[in-house]
């Protein structure tokens, strides 16, 4: 959901289109569609998930991108010790909106939820919108504006 989300902020904002925004897992089931909820959710903003399919975070996959936005605490962590090189890169969601909370995956836990976490990940990624093209553009720089450690 997110990656759709961001991806028609930028469009809004009238972003080029070499954007590379990408959605991945740390244990996501390759090929595996988005949730009928997920669909849904996502649909009623007037987007679409119609063509994601699930990936597998790789060490390929991170190199490939200058930030690297994760939802749950645990997941920043894990992805920060498994993947050293780009511990950098790696950042909680939150944190773009100078807060520090998990946004939990909504799967499994019904309609109501994946359109609270939709709504929510709409105004994180627009109220965030200005300190992740800053990250994206200089992956040095932290969210709070100092150096990446």
């Amino acid at each position: 959901m997110a990656e759709v989300i961001f991806r028609a902020l930028l469009e809004r904002r009238g972003y080029p289109e070499d954007w590379k925004v990408a959605s991945a897992g740390t244990w996501a089931l390759p090929g595996r569609s988005a949730t009928h909820e997920a669909r849904e959710a996502v649909r009623s903003m007037g987007l679409s998930l119609e063509d994601h399919r699930g990936t597998e975070i790789t060490r390929e996959l991170l190199e490939q991108h200058d930030l690297v936005l994760v939802m749950e605490n645990g997941q920043r962590e894990a992805l920060r010790l498994e993947f050293g090189n780009a511990a950098d890169r790696v950042h909680l969601l939150s944190t773009m909106v100078s807060e520090e909370h998990d946004i939990p995956d909504p799967s499994g836990k019904g309609l109501d939820a994946c359109r609270e976490v939709a709504g929510e990940l709409e105004q994180v990624l627009t109220s965030g919108f200005e300190t992740i093209v800053a990250l994206a553009r200089n992956p040095q720089t932290s969210a709070d504006g100092g150096r990446a450690s």
